[in-house]
């Protein structure tokens, strides 16, 4: 397509999955797409650059506000810049599947639907390769904002250059994905101050191993491996006391037949993975244990999403969709 300003009135709607990062033993490098999607509508309006009005469908957003600060709307600036054309105002309807702080990936989804929303507005001047960096930048780490646009597993490495290198990682379908979504929320910026400033050699060995070890079970469906690998010692000794309960509902997810149990992201959402036939029993356990500890939640069995990020022109509009 060719550059263009976007017009007032012009719009599309951006769907972008949840992402559950690390995976255990994969900090900051590991995510994954799952099929649970925010949608996002946007359109440009008057009032320039100063303008971003911000509607959100649900409660589990209420707290989010629109201005030029917000998230979405910085990604947008961004691409806006890169190509060299004049912003303008946006509105963003929102609904959202994927609550905020809760260890899913919720503003890796706004900063991708600020980037493909506007790059798509602006008749696509931006490739893939571009995109991934803008929001890497935006992000600070790759680990959600990778899967979330290109979808599947992704390890996400920066090289000796510069720039980053994607790798789409085998996943046996046969795996489910079984989240356990509590009431609390726990900031990404909280979690991350609970970590040191170092670690030691022993535990830095251990996590590359299992690493190894994960990322062969997920590509062949081997439960024991997938057990085995599914350890950290990077960041979730610092972060399960962040969580209440949550050493309870992992023991429970284990117990109930999940191959590992891990902190989804920085949480306090938490991460089992499973075989088909024990996929609903874990999730319930997990709830289960929560309810225990005083803490309501709900569970989701979910599955990969490989589609990554896409988008559609609003029915007004005579444009094609693409996919980014």
């Amino acid at each position: 397509m060719q550059m263009a300003r976007p017009q007032i009135g012009q719009g599309v709607v951006v769907d972008v999955p949840a992402t559950t990062a690390n995976l255990g033993p994969g900090f900051d490098c590991l995510g994954a797409a799952v099929d649970l999607n925010n949608r996002f509508e946007l359109r440009c309006l008057e009032g320039g650059s100063e303008r971003f009005d911000l509607i959100i469908e649900g409660i589990e957003g209420s707290h989010l506000r629109g201005g030029p600060d917000n998230l979405m709307y910085r990604a947008a600036q961004r691409v806006w810049r890169e190509a060299e054309l004049e912003p303008v105002g946006l509105e963003a309807r929102v609904r959202l599947a994927v609550p905020p702080a809760r260890g899913l990936g919720s503003s890796a989804t706004a900063i991708v639907a600020g980037l493909i929303g506007a790059n798509a507005l602006a008749g696509e001047p931006l490739g893939t390769e571009k995109l991934l960096e803008l929001a890497i930048e935006l992000e600070g780490h790759p680990d959600n904002v990778v899967p979330s646009l290109l979808g599947g597993l992704c390890l996400t490495a920066r090289t000796a250059s510069p720039s980053w290198r994607v790798v789409r990682c085998g996943w046996d379908p046969s795996i489910q994905l079984v989240v356990a979504i509590p009431s609390i929320r726990l900031s990404t910026s909280e979690a991350r101050r609970a970590m040191p400033r170092s670690i030691p050699i022993s535990d830095a060995v251990l996590n590359l191993g299992c690493l190894t070890l994960l990322l062969q079970g997920l590509r062949t469906g081997n439960g024991a491996l997938i057990s085995d690998g599914m350890q950290d010692r990077i960041h979730e000794p610092y972060r399960w006391g962040l969580i209440q309960g949550g050493r309870s509902v992992r023991e429970a997810a284990l117990g109930a037949g999940a191959w590992g149990c891990v902190i989804s992201g920085a949480g306090p959402t938490l991460l089992a993975l499973c075989s088909a036939e024990t996929a609903v029993a874990v999730g319930d356990a997990m709830v289960s244990a929560w309810e225990a500890e005083g803490v309501s939640s709900h569970r989701a069995v979910l599955t990969l999403q490989h589609r990554g990020s896409t988008w559609t022109a609003l029915p007004d509009q005579i444009r094609s969709g693409g996919r980014r």
